[in-house]
């Protein structure tokens, strides 16, 4: 089955034709707009080799709201939990201690110190983030700004796009080796 691939998700699994320059683009900027795509494309996808493969997290604006040396915490509001591993691309291992750091507009849409966060990945490389949606910034879909890092990988800046409604988003932040 040259060129197949199942991706695996929250919402199941779809099987075909996997083109990875597509699956990058969607797996960030456009996922907002793809219904389904955030299920599949923030999961590892099983080669039916049984090998897994991940294709790394699409970088997106930082913006100019970013502060370093946010505070430690894992929480900044109620409403919102987000939740996923980090893993290094290629073989979906775990990055245990990775740094995630979280920028977002208040409910008013201002960015404050209030709704910072920096965490770490614990030894599995998971992670769980609990935050309030986000407030509407003009001019701007609903988003938070993450950026990860680790030893030995790029520096990950991206961005969220919760749903109208939604209360979880499941997603792994694939990194890549420097």
């Amino acid at each position: 089955m040259n060129g197949m691939a199942k991706l695996e998700g929250s919402q199941g699994s779809v099987t075909g034709i996997v083109l990875i320059a597509v699956a990058g683009i969607a797996g960030g900027v456009l996922a907002p707009t793809l219904p389904g795509i955030d299920d599949v494309m923030s999961a590892p996808s099983q080669v039916w080799a049984g090998q897994a493969t991940c294709v790394p997290t699409t970088p997106d604006a930082e913006g100019p709201f970013y502060k370093p040396n946010a505070p430690e915490r894992t929480s900044i509001g109620r409403g919102l939990v987000i939740s996923g591993i980090v893993r290094t691309v290629g073989s979906c291992a775990p990055i245990p201690g990775a740094r995630i750091e979280w920028w977002q507009a208040n409910p008013r849409g201002e960015y404050d110190d209030t709704h910072r966060a920096s965490q770490a990945a614990d030894r599995e490389g998971k992670y769980r983030f609990e935050t309030s949606v986000p407030g509407v910034y003009p001019g701007r879909p609903l988003h938070l700004h993450v950026k990860v890092s680790a030893p030995r990988h790029r520096p990950l800046i991206t961005q969220l796009y919760p749903k109208p409604g939604q209360t979880e988003i499941a997603f792994d932040f694939i990194l890549r080796p420097q």
